[in-house]
This record gives structure tokens, C-alpha cells and sequence, in this order.
């Protein structure tokens, strides 16, 4: 698996001029039809968008999010089992539903051959939903492993039982993964990434801010809690240990920021050295477990957090690090012991630092852990009932033409060079798009599913990807695999295969809409393209060429006036508030936003191209051009639990979805024009400011 990746007024009046509370439907905002040719246009397109959605008391040259989205966020309700509501999240659901339905069919079919995909989706799903026995086994599925920590008598036991839980998919201070090299895309490699902590990133260990704070404390009551649940000795003095060397490897861990740095996270040291780097940790005995006792070289993410993981194992006590292992073991296997400790794991991770309300429905879990351990096999039936072939077609034209629109914006650049114009092109040429689902399923063959061993499932399931991890290693390179399932709602660029991919599920309205005419298609699906593409020229992304090796294209002064703008660009989204007491963090979030603004300038230009000079039909009172804008920021409604969107700004790459708007929107000049935004509009930035990369 890819690592790296990934809101009216009055149809009376002139647009922007005045505002009124009239009842009436959302009015004209472009010129009216002219002759009948057109009205008839008109009649027989749909614009797409839903109107019903829209705020008619917010201006558009103030807040288009809102304006475009406001009806909809006041309206909408989050359901108690989830965080948010929205675009994404309606795809989810109505995945989640069709998934369902072929599990449900083929549970209900008799005789299912043994040994049979089938069979093994059919019975995954089962031993999930058999509560009963979870509830007869309590903490006995997790027995065997209790007892391998309790027999470990040293440190050199210790980094063997580190290799064995990645094995069996536990936590471990270190995680272990292959992927293609950096360096030289035509083999793979294997990495080592720091790992191990219970909160979901160094700054929750160390930020004073009271919300932090109280997850803090949260966190040591969770485990002891847990402890108590599970029958375990001293829950309250564990509970401490536990915290404390968590807190300790927090420290060494490099933050979610300087986890982006591509280049610093590439760090290959021979078995040798690495026994120089981290004397307190047996590699040999490590690596032996992990199945890499062959293994000569190895790709350090954060060769400073390795070095402190070594001093952290010389100073700190066996029995400490066996209570944290049990622990690991313990919270891995929460939601598949007893539902009372399923239960706590809610309370903790998703009703605290999430603000989910009840438990997610254990029907969806289950089909989220079917997705997980045989989501190529249920999406081989996914695709049959939900993906027509039309729509692949479709949207394998829609790359080609947003490809082709990429390179005539790279032609236009005023301050790139004609050499690393070429580099760019040449690199876009070599962009493999992936549409719908794989060419080559999986094969499970070698995996065993019983329908009343979950935890045995997993385990074996963890195993499995495992050794299919090894087994990349004697290559060749897999261009045929995909990071994502057919059935899952949304995108992703690989650098180090040079590849756009697009999953079936996200080829729906209202991002792609085989009903609705091309300036909203364009807005939606075009510009999520248009972002992947992005992907392929952000700040990291660009530091790959078209074969998929990190190595420099650009000339010195190119990339500088690249990291000009970028930076621009981070400083634009360090001033947007979330709350009055949070800002988005534009340097975790630089690489998404490039892709955004990317996406939708790229889409736009692909879709005026499309018109061949011809002037887009008006509908539904709108020209193409503000279909187009209102097509983008329909895909980005969303309404989101304060606390998970306390937590996706701290540790999601992404900016918060009205700000994936308005961003991208006030820095295109077509926008302006569209909706007549003038100095003074809340949403105008001066062109000079404005920022312009691709």
C-alpha cells in the first residue's frame, strides 16, 4: 500500500447589487436566453445543482461556501453514529448500503463453495456480527499474546516481539512497510517508520491548550478503564506507565509537518549502520521476525526518532515496556473482544476526541472490516451492480482532456523556463490514470476466513498482507495493484508510480453526474482530476520526475519562484479561522491545497476548451462559467462535529472543506467575473496577491 499518499436574492435585481427575503426560487444570475434556439437549450439540460441547498440571504462575493451550501448546513442533521454530514459522507453511506446488500445476498446463499471469495466475504462479515460469542470469549482471543509478552526475559526479546506484532498487526514503537523506492522506481523497498502512540499525534502529548489537556486525561482514565474491563492486574499504576513512555517516544517523534519533508524522510542505512544509529535495539533478532533477516538495506522515515527510541529502550525498565505491549495488544483488539470494551474504545477515541454521539452501527463496522481484509473481492460484485461502463469512458475522456488542458497551462506560465516547461509536460505525458477498479483483482486464495473466529480472522488477515509485503520485495513492480477498493469514495496520486486513481464510488453525483451538463461535471469530477494531477506538481510531488524517482528537474531559479508562490500560499490559509482560537495550518495543508487550486483551474480551463469557442447554453438561469463554480463548491458541503474538526486540523493534510473553497476561488480571476466580485467583497483578494502556480 501507497505510504505517502490521498451556501439568493431576488431574480430582480442585478447579481451582488442587493439582496431580498423573497420566497421565490434561487433567481437569474446571468444574462437572460435571447432567442428561442436557446430557451429550448435550456429546457432539455439539466444544470445539476440543487437549488433547494443554497442560502439566499448570504452574497456570493462574500462567502460562496455558504452562499452555494447555507440552506443545506442549516438544515442538515449529523447522525448520531457519525461526525459530519456532506457530499463525501452521503457516497460513504450509500456504499456502505450497497456493500451490504451483497453481503447480505451472499450470506443468504446456502452451500457457498469452501475456500471460495465468496465463502470468505460472507463469513468475515458473520464472525463480526456474532456478538454471542465475542460476549462467551471476553479476553481469551488475546491470551496467546498476553503470554508471549509475559515470557519475554530481556531487551533482545523485546525488538523480537516488536518484529512479530507488526506480524500480527499489533502496535509497535516501529512500523515496517515496502514500497517502491524513492530513488529508483523500478525496485521496492523496505522502510521503517516511527509508530506506536495511542493519541493521534506528538502535539496531543505536549500541547497546554485545555481541549489537549483533557484528552490527556481522558486518555490514562480510557486505559485504566480498559484495564479494569479486560481483568488486568494494577489498571491505575499501568495506566501511568503507560502514558509516561508514550509521552517519552512523543517527544522523539518528528511532528505531522516535517513528516510531509519527501526528501528528509528518505534516510537509507545498511543493517551495519543501523546497529551504529541504535545500539539498544537487536536489529538482527528484529529484522529476523519482521522476515527481512536477508535484508541489507533499510529506509529510516526519522533516523532521529529511531536514535531516541534506542536510548529509550536502554533507560527505561522490561516490565514497563511489556505493560505498553499489552496495552498495544489490548486496544488493537478492542472492537473484536467483548462489546463492553468495544464500547469503552468508543467512548475514548470516537465520543471524546471525535464527538460522535452512539456507537457506529455494528452492520457498517462490519462491512468496514470486510472492506479492509477482502475489499477487492466484494468490489469485483460492487463493480458489476454500481459502475456502467459508460461512465468509465466518460471519465477516462475527462482525464485525457484535463491533461491536455494541464499542459496548455503549463505553456502559459510566465515564470517557469521553457527547460523545465518540457520536464513538466513530459512528466504529465507520463501520468497513468486508473479508472473504476482494477485491471487484476487480488487473489485471497492463500487467506483463510472461518465465520466464528474474528480475532483469528484478523490475525490471519494481518499475516496475509504481510507476506504479501515481503513478497513485493523480489519484485517486479505491481502496476497493477491499487491503494484503494472500487467502493470507496475518493481519489489519490502515487508519485512513485507517476499514477491518478479513481475509484468507482466517487463517480457519482454530485461529483460526477451523467445527467447534468458538462459545466458542473467539469466543476465536480473535473476538478477532483484536477487535484490529483496537482498532486503530481505540489511542493512534494513535484519532486518526483514522470518515472517516479525523487531527484531534481527543475532549474535552481524555477523551483524557487515555485516555493515563492507555495509559500504564499501557506501564509493565505494561515489566516483563515476555523474558531476564533484556530487557524488551518497552511503548512500541513500546503500539498491539498495546491491540489485544490490546482484542480479547479486546471477543470476550468479543460471545460472552456471544451466549448470549442462556442458560448456555454444558459440554464437554469446561469451561464457556464458559474454552473462551473457552483458544480466545484456543491462537492465540498459538509456539516462536522466541532470536536472532529478540532481534530482534522490538527492532524489531517487536509484544509477544512469551506476553505477548500473560498481558497482556491479568490485566487481565479474567471470567479470574479463570474459573480462580479469588486474591491470591498469579502471574498476579494487584489491580483497582485492573488496566488497562481499551474
Amino acid at each position: 500500500m501507497n505510504k505517502f499518499i490521498v451556501g439568493g436574492l431576488c431574480a430582480s435585481v442585478i447579481l451582488g447589487l442587493s439582496a431580498c427575503n423573497s420566497d421565490t426560487a434561487i433567481p437569474n444570475t446571468a444574462p437572460l436566453a435571447k432567442n428561442k434556439a436557446a430557451v429550448a437549450v435550456q429546457q432539455q439540460l439539466s444544470s445539476g445543482i440543487d437549488f433547494t441547498n443554497f442560502d439566499k440571504n448570504v452574497r456570493p462575493q462574500d462567502d460562496f461556501y455558504s452562499y452555494v451550501n447555507g440552506a443545506w448546513i442549516n438544515k442538515a442533521t449529523i447522525p448520531n453514529d457519525r461526525t459530519r454530514t456532506g457530499a463525501f459522507s452521503d457516497l460513504n453511506e450509500k456504499s456502505y448500503r450497497d456493500v451490504k446488500h451483497i453481503i447480505d445476498t451472499l450470506a443468504a446463499t446456502p452451500n457457498l463453495t469452501p475456500g471460495s471469495n465468496e465463502q470468505k466475504v460472507a463469513d468475515l462479515y458473520r464472525s463480526y456480527m456474532d456478538v454471542d460469542t465475542l460476549n462467551q470469549l471476553g479476553v481469551t482471543p488475546i491470551k496467546g499474546e498476553l503470554n508471549a509478552i509475559a515470557a519475554i526475559k530481556n531487551k533482545a526479546d523485546l525488538a523480537t516481539y516488536f518484529g512479530h506484532s507488526q506480524v500480527q498487526g499489533d502496535g509497535s514503537p516501529l512500523t515496517f512497510y515496502v514500497e517502491v523506492d524513492f530513488k529508483d522506481a523500478n525496485r521496492y523497498s523496505a522502510f521503517l517508520t516511527q509508530s506506536g502512540l495511542s493519541l493521534p499525534e506528538k502535539d496531543y502529548y505536549f500541547n497546554k491548550q485545555p481541549r489537549f489537556e483533557s484528552i490527556r486525561k481522558a486518555f490514562v482514565t480510557h486505559v485504566e478503564n480498559m484495564y479494569s474491563l479486560a481483568g488486568f492486574a494494577e489498571p491505575k499504576a499501568s495506566a501511568q506507565k503507560i502514558m509516561t513512555l508514550e509521552t517519552a517516544m512523543a517527544k522523539q517523534n518528528w511532528s505531522i509537518v516535517e513528516n510531509r519533508n519527501i526528501e528528509k524522510s528518505y534516510n537509507a542505512y545498511t543493517v551495519k549502520d543501523l546497529a551504529k544509529l541504535a545500539p539498544n535495539i537487536d536489529w538482527k533478532k528484529y529484522l529476523t521476525a519482521l522476515g527481512l533477516g536477508e535484508k541489507k538495506t533499510i529506509i529510516l522515515n526519522q533516523p532521529s526518532y529511531v536514535k531516541g527510541l534506542s536510548d529509550l529502550i536502554a533507560n527505561t525498565d522490561l516490565d514497563t515496556w511489556k505493560t505498553y505491549l499489552q496495552w498495544q495488544v489490548l486496544n488493537h483488539a478492542a472492537t473484536k473482544l467483548t462489546p463492553a470494551i468495544d464500547q469503552a474504545n468508543f467512548e475514548f477515541y470516537s465520543k471524546k476526541m471525535r464527538g460522535q454521539d452512539t456507537i457506529t452501527p455494528r452492520w457498517k463496522r462490519g462491512v468496514a472490516l470486510v472492506n479492509s481484509v477482502l475489499g477487492e473481492a466484494v468490489g469485483q460484485e460492487y463493480v458489476q451492480q454500481q459502475f456502467k461502463p459508460e461512465s468509465k469512458k466518460r471519465m477516462q475522456q475527462l482525464v485525457e482532456n484535463l491533461r491536455n488542458a494541464y499542459v496548455d497551462s503549463v505553456d502559459d506560465l510566465e515564470w517557469m523556463s521553457d527547460v523545465t516547461k518540457a520536464a513538466t509536460k513530459k512528466k504529465l505525458a507520463k501520468f497513468t490514470p486508473k479508472v473504476g477498479y482494477p485491471e487484476r483483482w487480488e487473489n485471497y486464495d492463500q487467506l483463510t476466513i472461518k465465520g466464528n473466529e474474528l480475532f483469528a480472522n484478523s490475525k490471519r488477515a494481518n499475516a496475509f498482507r504481510h507476506k504479501k509485503e515481503l513478497e513485493r520485495l523480489a519484485g517486479p513492480i505491481r502496476k497493477w495493484e491499487w491503494d484503494m477498493t472500487p467502493q470507496t469514495v475518493n481519489a489519490y496520486y502515487n508519485p512513485v508510480q507517476n499514477e491518478i486513481v479513481f475509484p468507482a464510488a466517487i463517480l457519482q453525483a454530485p461529483f460526477f453526474n451523467p445527467n447534468a451538463d458538462d459545466a458542473v461535471n467539469y466543476g465536480g469530477i473535473g476538478a477532483v482530476i484536477g487535484h490529483e494531477m496537482g498532486h503530481g506538481f505540489d511542493d512534494q510531488g513535484a519532486k518526483f520526475d514522470g518515472d517516479g524517482n525523487m531527484r531534481d528537474w527543475w532549474t535552481k531559479q524555477d523551483f524557487k519562484e515555485f516555493s515563492a508562490r507555495a509559500k504564499q500560499l501557506v501564509e493565505q490559509f494561515d489566516g483563515y479561522a476555523v474558531f476564533d482560537d484556530l487557524n488551518v495550518n497552511g503548512k500541513l495543508t500546503l500539498g491539498e491545497n495546491i491540489g485544490d487550486l490546482s484542480g479547479v483551474t486546471i477543470a476550468y480551463r479543460a471545460y472552456k476548451k471544451s466549448l470549442h469557442g462556442k458560448p456555454a447554453p444558459v440554464i437554469d438561469g446561469l451561464t457556464g462559467d458559474q454552473r462551473f463554480f457552483i458544480g466545484f463548491t456543491q462537492i465540498w458541503r459538509s456539516k462536522i462535529k466541532e470536536a472532529s474538526l478540532r481534530n482534522q486540523v490538527a492532524t489531517d493534510p487536509h484544509s477544512p472543506e469551506k476553505f477548500r473553497t473560498l481558497g482556491p476561488l479568490s485566487n481565479t480571476p474567471a470567479f470574479y467575473k463570474a459573480f462580479n466580485v469588486k474591491p470591498g467583497d469579502a471574498m476579494y483578494v487584489a491580483p497582485e496577491k492573488r496566488v497562481k502556480i499551474w
